[in-house]
């Protein structure tokens, strides 16, 4: 049978995928910002992302509306789960964009904005990734409703999967330094991506061990048929895009490591997504019975239809626009 509802799911999940992907490799470059040598190389992090940053929350946007907007069931059960790191990231962000504008007007206070820029950048992908642990550990539900605790969020699993997107964001944010500039800068980076690469599959392979004991469905999902057969096409992949990424690091080719360390993300993606359906809030909330009735789906579906499209055209002429390498004389500022 037919479901609307599916379909909307996987509009959702294309935007949050694309926010992680997008917004992911900037807020990496706020995370090795602190570690830039001088103000040249400062000044050139900023301006390799100043041009899309706020494009690319965009996406954020479309995904959190989309889920009020389609799945309000979903939205009052998950939003009371995760306010805390919701509404800290939402501050983080806030800080960090205003940064953006500040840092670049005064001299007194620019290493105030300094601070903002790193330490909005960090709590933002650490709260993104406390938020996906939570999820991932399962919201407790009873009456159509959230029933679990005020600090239930808070657990050595979601500050382990916090520490996970922290890292992986920095190795986003190493391997988009590279592709956008040269010498001594570029080299820094490409010292620093092995490092960041490693630590990323390490907490990969940590997590992937631990998420199927969070929930005995995970367990069944991925360790019996026909699931089971992910549980090797995925290693094997994961394998392959390490082997990309390593060996790109390693001929100090520009594109091949941002485009390996971006493919890494959407397969961990896949992942959770394999875990989680036909679940939108795990472990008993469904996507059919989340979903608002199918008249409103189909009247947002008509908007979206048209949105979309254009948010992907204007995305991919920004990025087109400001192609190719970044020249430390000229920029934001």
């Amino acid at each position: 049978m037919f479901e609307l509802s599916f379909i909307w799911a996987g509009i959702i999940a294309f935007a949050v995928l694309t926010y992680v992907i997008l917004d992911g490799f900037d807020l990496g470059v706020g995370i090795l910002f602190p570690f830039a040598k001088n103000e040249r190389d400062k000044a050139t992090m900023m301006n390799s992302i100043a041009p899309i940053w706020d494009g690319n929350e965009t996406w954020l946007v479309l995904g959190g509306g989309g889920l009020f907007a389609v799945f309000p069931l979903a939205y009052a059960i998950i939003m009371p789960a995760l306010y805390m790191p919701i509404i800290l990231m939402l501050l983080a962000l806030i800080f960090r964009g205003v940064a953006f504008e500040y840092r670049w007007r005064t001299k007194r206070w620019k290493p105030v904005w300094d601070v903002a820029f790193f330490g909005g950048s960090l709590t933002a992908a650490f709260m993104q990734g406390i938020a996906l642990g939570a999820l991932v550990q399962g919201i407790t539900v009873a009456d159509r409703a959230y029933a679990g605790g005020w600090w239930d969020w808070l657990s050595a699993f979601s500050i382990l999967t916090g520490c996970a997107v922290v890292v992986g964001y920095a190795l986003l944010g190493s391997t988009w330094i590279i592709l956008k500039t040269e010498g001594k800068l570029q080299e820094q980076m490409q010292s620093y991506a092995w490092w960041l690469a490693a630590g990323t599959l390490g907490f990969i392979g940590i997590v992937s061990i631990l998420t199927p004991f969070q929930d005995a469905e995970y367990f069944q999902r991925w360790f019996s048929l026909p699931g089971s057969v992910f549980s090797v096409v995925m290693p094997a992949a994961l394998l392959m895009t390490a082997w990309l990424l390593f060996t790109g690091l390693k001929a100090r080719k520009d594109a091949q490591p941002f485009l390996a360390a971006l493919c890494l993300f959407v397969l961990c993606f896949i992942g959770i997504g394999i875990s989680f359906y036909p679940n939108i809030a795990p472990p008993s909330l469904t996507i059919v019975e989340a979903a608002a009735p199918d008249e409103s789906l189909w009247f947002a579906l008509v908007g979206t239809v048209v949105l979309v499209p254009m948010i992907l055209a204007y995305t991919a002429y920004a990025y087109w626009v400001f192609r190719g390498k970044i020249d430390p004389d000229e920029g934001y500022h």
